[in-house]
């Protein structure tokens, strides 16, 4: 059984021992921190967002959650099964002091987890978390009388209102898509996406849509984080034909992926450079930026400047990408396994928001989608690890290896990445486990797979003083 808390919320394995697992115990205790947290920041706070994926543990926690929060003395929102943009945007158009999503993103199904918004429906940030954490430590709560008890309020209307706020995007072209009488397979892990992708598909006037492992049971079909070793089923059903593209979302649908008409991956790489490709083809030429993380593709840089514009990088992790988008004005932002941020709508990863755009995109190239994909430049990355023993001095492994490559480019805002001409290497230490996490990018994947070799083997011999 695994449980980790984190300044990002808590998340963990459902079953075992408190503190060992996510049980109840350690559930009211976060939530009651988090709650504790919102009063102390604002003592008129009196609402919060909550919403769920469609895990099988979703409706056990959610109670408890809810509970605590009545019990703190706020009225609970609760969205029930919904997506996790759908309660970030709740949160402001409700003026809540926060929200509460509860979903392990793309773990399997035996884990659950409490994250955590502020009142921009925002996640929190590291300051923030650590407060919580502290909070929940220190069992430093103080609960509301009888008479002062929140109500639980359900609230199904989110996901309408979320769709038509993308609907009514200057860039999200429903006349062009649906005159493009576009076919779409889609996969929602059977969870939320089966609901949210085929409403909006709908609403943008798609009118042929194929929805596999529909519906939101919680029990994954396969393996939820949407990697194309995981998605046999969808790409038989293209490789048949019929279809003009092929639609991936994880369980609380803030992640996405494309499959080409003839079943081969799009990339999940490349789900952020071919919507920014689109945002920025349509905006003003001046100083537009786009923003992902240190461990994102090139490509995003070259579509970037291509169109005149700059390319930032930030530290790996929502909030951190959404603070340099923030810091520099972009445009569009993200991360590279899927994510889109575009702050016209909300600064959130939402797939929602990126399934409209990308279909605007794909309508306006009309060609089909495996053409779309050969118009960027083709990178790999190569992802490997070095185990360490335990108390082994990770910093200063990460120290020395950025004095062996001194003559090179190098960013320490998260680790160390090392920077090539049209290759990187990016090192990262694990905060849970001795481990050095390694992430290499080229043209070719012999060289990817050759470059996280080679680091491999001068951390290697770093920790054995040679």
């Amino acid at each position: 059984m695994t449980l980790i808390k984190s300044i990002s919320g808590i998340r963990g394995t459902i079953g075992g021992k408190p503190g060992e697992s996510l049980s109840p115990v350690d559930v009211v205790k976060f939530t009651s921190a988090f709650g504790t947290f919102l009063k102390q920041g604002n003592p008129k706070a009196d609402k919060i967002i909550l919403g769920r994926d469609a895990r099988l543990s979703g409706k056990l926690i959610s109670d408890l959650v809810a509970s605590t929060l009545m019990a703190l003395g706020f009225d609970v929102i609760d969205l029930g099964l919904s997506t996790t943009p759908t309660v970030e945007m709740a949160v402001p158009m409700e003026n809540a002091a926060g929200g509460i999503i509860l979903t392990a993103s793309h773990n399997p199904i035996q884990w659950n987890a409490l994250k955590l918004l502020n009142e921009k429906g925002e996640f929190i940030s590291g300051e923030e978390g650590q407060k919580v954490l502290e909070l929940a430590e220190n069992e430093d709560f103080n609960f509301s009388e009888v008479k002062k008890l929140g109500k639980h309020i359900v609230d199904d209307s989110y996901l309408k209102k979320h769709i038509e706020a993308i609907l009514a995007l200057d860039l999200v072209d429903v006349k062009a898509i649906k005159s493009a009488g576009f076919s779409v397979v889609v996969d929602a892990i059977n969870s939320s996406g089966g609901i949210a992708v085929p409403e909006l598909l709908y609403a943008l006037g798609v009118k042929n849509v194929k929805c596999i492992n529909e519906e939101p049971t919680g029990l994954f079909a396969h393996n939820p984080e949407p990697l194309p070793k995981h998605l046999g089923d969808i790409r038989a059903e293209l490789k048949n034909g019929g279809f003009d593209l092929g639609i991936v979302v994880d369980p609380d649908v803030d992640r996405l992926a494309f499959i080409c008409e003839n079943g081969e991956p799009f990339g999940e790489e490349y789900t952020l450079v071919a919507v920014a490709d689109y945002i920025l083809s349509k905006s003003e030429k001046g100083e537009q930026t786009t923003v992902s993380n240190l461990s994102s593709t090139l490509a995003l840089k070259d579509i970037t400047e291509k169109h005149g514009a700059s390319y930032h990088a930030s530290a790996v992790g929502e909030v951190n990408v959404v603070t340099k988008m923030k810091e520099v004005g972009a445009v569009i932002g993200g991360e590279g396994n899927g994510g889109i941020i575009y702050p016209e709508l909300h600064y959130g990863r939402d797939a929602l928001v990126g399934i409209a755009l990308f279909l605007s995109h794909l309508a306006h190239f009309d060609k089909p989608v495996g053409f779309l994909r050969k118009s960027y430049p083709n990178y790999f990355i190569a992802k490997k690890r070095v185990d360490l023993d335990e108390g082994m001095n990770v910093d200063l492994i990460l120290t020395k290896m950025q004095s062996k490559y001194k003559k090179q480019p190098i960013d320490t805002q998260d680790g160390v990445k090392i920077i090539f001409e049209k290759e990187w290497v990016h090192l990262r230490k694990s905060n849970t486990e001795p481990i050095i996490r390694i992430y290499a990018e080229s043209e070719f994947k012999t060289t990817a797979e050759n470059l996280a070799d080679k680091i491999i083997l001068d951390i290697k011999e770093i920790v054995s003083g040679k």
